[in-house]
């Protein structure tokens, strides 16, 4: 009896049936909605962030260490709801609206950049001294140097961490709940929390997270592939068989 219990409260079909339509149709674009814009959003701040870290000024370096230790170092739902409360005042001051959504946004591309910026700049330092040196003795000034030579190859080497980001993106998302968004603005915890809520049964929340590891676990194999692909290079074209050398050469089989 009690192994039938738990099948009923973590794997109830019927109840995952229910609550599989709201979260493909809303849930789920919602949810890759936060994450892809969030994820823009943090690139373009972050490769800001990662630029300052390795600038001459020193005022520029030390802004972009207090930001990134601020941001790093504070757990994502206190960020979030500092935003949400702070900020929301101020927002619909300003445009007379109060949805949260893109507050949500605002908190998850301010977390995003922080990693993110470090992630470049530790990729842009990776890159060989040599490779800034020769580019300069060809005529390139030094922003053009860093601009053409520096950062891309810099950017190339950091590609699984970057994945490895948006996976946390992903994850980050469900807790933009806090901010309490509209039906239509869930994401794919906040169906599955509510369905939960409402039917005291675990198993939507069961469904939500089988969803995730279905967007997670492909984007996780991705970043293995692109990592050793970096690592190993293309592979090498196929040779002509040998037997087949020695039959066009005239030889005895």
């Amino acid at each position: 009896m009690d192994f039938a219990q738990f099948l009923d409260t973590f794997f109830n079909w019927e109840a995952m049936a229910q609550v599989i339509p709201s979260l493909l149709t809303v849930g789920l674009p919602n949810t890759l909605i936060l994450a892809v814009l969030s994820g823009i959003i943090g690139c373009v701040l972050g490769m800001l962030l990662a630029i300052m870290a390795i600038a001459r000024n020193a005022v520029l370096r030390w802004i972009s260490r207090v930001y990134t230790d601020i941001f790093r170092g504070l757990p994502a739902v206190v960020t979030i709801l500092i935003i949400s409360i702070g900020l929301g005042p101020v927002v619909k001051d300003i445009t007379g609206s109060s949805n949260p959504y893109p507050l949500g946004i605002m908190a998850l591309s301010l977390m995003a950049a922080a990693y993110i910026g470090e992630i470049f700049r530790s990729g842009i330092q990776s890159v060989e001294k040599g490779q800034l040196e020769a580019s300069r003795a060809l005529g390139f000034s030094y922003g053009s140097s860093m601009r053409l030579v520096v950062v891309p190859q810099g950017i190339r080497r950091v590609l699984p961490a970057l994945v490895n980001q948006f996976i946390a993106l992903i994850k980050d998302s469900s807790l933009i709940y806090f901010l309490g968004l509209l039906a239509s603005q869930r994401e794919i915890f906040r169906i599955g929390n509510d369905a939960t809520a409402n039917s005291g049964n675990l198993s939507p929340l069961v469904a939500a997270a089988l969803l995730y590891l279905l967007l997670t676990i492909p984007l996780t194999h991705l970043v293995n592939y692109i990592d050793n692909r970096l690592r190993t290079g293309r592979p090498e074209k196929k040779q002509p068989d040998d037997a087949a050398a020695l039959i066009g050469k005239g030889a005895q089989p």
